[in-house]
């Protein structure tokens, strides 16, 4: 059973999910207006939003015809409370983060 941090995390181990989230960190957007920087189709795009809902990172709301996607940093403070219970850490590093996870499961499949 995967807990809500698990979700966090896995949902931020992707580069285009980090970047949907700082895209959220200046305003509200609409789901066509997320998708419009990526080089990829629009399901795509509202898989990753699916991920990030489900992990509690972004809230969707329907308005009209449009559906609207909202950062909501609570999941995030629980991920950096549960990373501070192991020390005072410097702001975290994602890519550093990712980077050092894919050795370390690559490294654990040999």
């Amino acid at each position: 059973m995967e807990t809500r941090l698990d979700l966090v995390f896995a949902a931020l181990s992707d580069p285009t999910r980090r970047a949907i989230l700082t895209m959220l960190l200046e305003d509200d957007m609409a789901v066509t207006d997320v998708a419009e920087p990526f080089e990829m189709s629009l399901p795509a795009i509202s898989k990753h939003l699916t991920i990030l809902s489900r992990a509690g990172l972004i809230a969707q709301e329907k308005r009209g015809r449009v559906k609207w996607c909202k950062l909501d940093p609570s999941a995030l403070r629980e991920a950096s409370v549960w990373m501070q219970g192991f020390g005072q850490f410097e702001p975290v590093n994602l890519d550093a983060f990712e980077r050092f996870l894919e050795v370390e499961l690559r490294d654990d499949s040999v």
